[in-house]
């Protein structure tokens, strides 16, 4: 059997060359067995130090592999996003401004601003955002649902998140601030889609104006509905396998 390597002392000078420190610790009664470190102890430290970092790798591996991405993005992302179902539940969205976005190896994005038609301005406004994220670099699983200043008017404060189920990987609802508004939050592989929802009303110091077509005002659940399958066509639209 192999032993322990026999320590003569203290790594240092050559023996015979002690110095003052040298002479005070030797003359202590603790051995000198115990005041040297082996060197079974060094190479046990190295595996367990690279069996933690090897462990941290496992553990976050998903965010440093690249995520899926079965999705595309278009310079004109009213075009894939019509909003027929939110359309015809708000009275019209005929008012678009796309915006072609960036394009980069870590991510591409494009996003699709829809409002309701300016004739019936004074009876408030509607105002419907879709964007679509394509992260390729990072998996956006971490950050999903995390509260940031964007979504503060959505569900004060990061509350108020519902999940919806049977779209995506995740899906994620939240009332605006005001209530009437929403947003809708999908995930899928490392495609990231949201639809703002914001209704303003303006009564104007008379009351509602009688010859302009008052804004609608549907239920929470109806408001959801209409966004998830609008939601649900743009996803469609823009898969690529």
């Amino acid at each position: 059997m192999i032993g322990e390597p026999e320590l003569d002392g203290e790594w240092g000078p050559a023996a015979g060359q002690a110095g003052p420190a040298q002479e005070v610790v030797a003359s202590e009664s603790v051995p000198a067995r115990r005041r040297a470190r082996p060197w079974w102890w060094v190479a046990g430290a190295v595996v367990v130090t690279s069996a933690l970092w090897a462990g941290g790798l496992y553990a976050y591996g998903h965010r440093l592999a690249e995520p899926e991405v079965h999705y595309r993005v278009v310079d004109d992302l009213c075009a894939p996003f019509a909003a027929p179902v939110l359309g015809e539940l708000m009275g019209g969205l005929t008012e678009t401004a796309p915006q072609a976005g960036g394009r980069h190896p870590a991510l591409d994005w494009a996003a699709c601003s829809r409002s309701r038609d300016r004739a019936n301005a004074s009876a408030g406004s509607v105002d419907v955002r879709a964007m679509v994220e394509l992260h390729r670099k990072t998996d956006p699983s971490v950050e999903f649902a995390l509260d940031t200043p964007s979504s503060r008017w959505f569900g004060p404060d990061g509350e108020g998140w519902e999940s919806v189920p049977g779209l995506g990987e995740q899906a994620l609802v939240t009332r605006d601030q005001r209530g009437d508004g929403l947003r809708l939050r999908v995930r899928d592989g490392g495609a990231v889609f949201t639809v703002d929802v914001m209704i303003f009303r303006s009564l104007g110091e008379d009351g509602p104006d009688p010859t302009v077509t008052p804004l609608p005002q549907p239920d929470r659940d109806v408001l959801v509905a209409a966004v998830v399958e609008d939601m649900r066509a743009l996803m469609t639209a823009l898969r690529t396998g």
